[in-house]
């Protein structure tokens, strides 16, 4: 790993639609599992941050990109600390489990992109990226696991030196 790509950690946003009202009980089963898969992912390797509402242990209270919508917005030191928590954990039982909560996707529900080392990115900037990444299709400004770019792409050429 380059001395650049320390100098950034991945964000990713990703945004769900609730089936049913948290408090329906088909949504009991997810609503259990918050708070052990926020403590796991809060000592994975490689976990930075992730947004919590006030008060709360998650952020399932926010609604910013719409009522019935949940936002869950992290940072990671790597792209592969975030692959590993999501495809390597106990999140992923909960990922297959998926569709019994949240209505399938339309369109991009996931997005990533590198910010500076010590960013915190604030939700409109992550839904900003996100709607780039729907508009516009992956690019190092935004970008999905399946699309990556490095942390040395999204910060574009080096200056040159004489």
């Amino acid at each position: 790993m380059t001395s650049l790509q320390h100098a950034f950690h991945l964000a990713e946003l990703n945004v769900v639609t609730l089936r049913h009202a948290f408090d329906d009980p088909r949504m009991a089963h997810f609503v259990e599992q918050l708070n052990p898969i926020n403590a796991a992912a809060d000592s994975a390797p490689g976990f930075v941050w992730r947004l919590v509402a006030d008060g709360e242990d998650d952020a399932t209270g926010l609604r910013p990109a719409g009522e019935d919508v949940v936002v869950n917005l992290s940072v990671w030191e790597t792209q592969e600390a975030l692959w590993d928590f999501t495809y390597r954990s106990g999140h992923l039982e909960v990922m297959r489990r998926r569709r019994e909560w949240f209505d399938r996707h339309l369109q991009a529900h996931l997005v990533l992109w590198w910010v500076p080392a010590g960013h915190i990115p604030a939700v409109d900037e992550a839904l900003d990226r996100l709607a780039t990444l729907r508009a516009d299709g992956p690019s190092p400004r935004a970008f999905t696991f399946a699309s990556s770019y490095t942390a040395v792409e999204a910060a574009g050429p080096l200056p040159a030196t004489s």
